[in-house]
């Protein structure tokens, strides 16, 4: 599904990939563990095409085709997901609009009919259930005046409607009490399919407890350094870093 070839890239004239390479095939959940300041974020970010980002050398292929010449835009219609650390709050947008306007242009992108306001509300209904999401907060404007695992619980709920083919979730976790990160991971594994996969960025074995990575990759410093199964996390989480960088001193 994904092939990231010697990725380098850098923002406001510091490099901060420097040569990362990993293959993410379909149904596999990936984990990416690290300190603050490895990569780890940049690497979402240059993923989903933010413009603050610049690559330079390196490839990204996403089924088949060359991710880095999409627009944002177009990776999310071919099927990309980001849930944001810090989701954003966005005034006077009601989800439903928000949602709707989103779910019709994917649609649009597959040469599939937009949904009639019927069809939307019973969508919603029914993924809105997956996440255990409040029908008060689905109808207030995005994330205003939510909880930091309401926001949260909110962008796995906007996967669900989106139903992308590669997730990535960026520290989801940080923030949430023990019940709020039972409901998001619960809400993302009943929405993992044999074709569908997913990149999970987090500092703890917490959140992979719930997920169970098919493969744990450690980034220091802009390079993938070490990767295993879900022992690797275990490991980490009871060690540190510090094994790692003096196996690799």
């Amino acid at each position: 599904m994904l092939e990231i070839k010697d990725l380098h890239a850098s923002i406001g004239g510091k490099e901060i990939l420097k040569g990362v390479s990993l293959t993410i095939a379909d149904g596999e959940v990936h984990a990416l563990m690290g300190q603050n300041g490895a990569g780890k974020s940049t690497l979402s970010n240059v993923l989903v095409g933010h413009p603050a980002y610049e690559v330079t050398s390196g490839t990204v292929t996403f089924n088949g085709k060359d991710l880095l010449a999409m627009k944002p835009e177009e990776r999310a219609h071919e099927g990309i997901f980001l849930s944001f650390q810090t989701p954003v709050e966005i005034p006077g947008v009601s989800m439903v609009n928000f949602m709707r306007t989103a779910v019709n242009e994917r649609r649009k992108h597959q040469h599939l009919p937009a949904l009639s306001a019927g069809e939307f509300l019973k969508l919603m209904r029914e993924k809105r259930a997956v996440v255990e999401l409040d029908s008060k907060l689905a109808n207030r404007s995005v994330n205003e005046g939510f909880s930091g695992g309401e926001k949260k619980r909110n962008e796995i709920f906007q996967m669900a409607m989106l139903e992308p083919t590669f997730t990535i979730l960026d520290e989801t976790d940080s923030g949430l009490d023990v019940d709020a990160l039972r409901i998001v991971a619960e809400g993302f594994n009943k929405l993992r399919t044999p074709q569908t996969s997913a990149m999970v960025i987090t500092h703890y074995q917490r959140l992979l407890d719930y997920l169970k990575p098919d493969i744990v990759h450690v980034l220091m410093e802009g390079r993938i350094v070490k990767t295993g199964g879900p022992e690797l996390a275990t490991r980490i989480e009871q060690q540190g870093f510090d094994w790692i960088k003096n196996e690799l001193a």
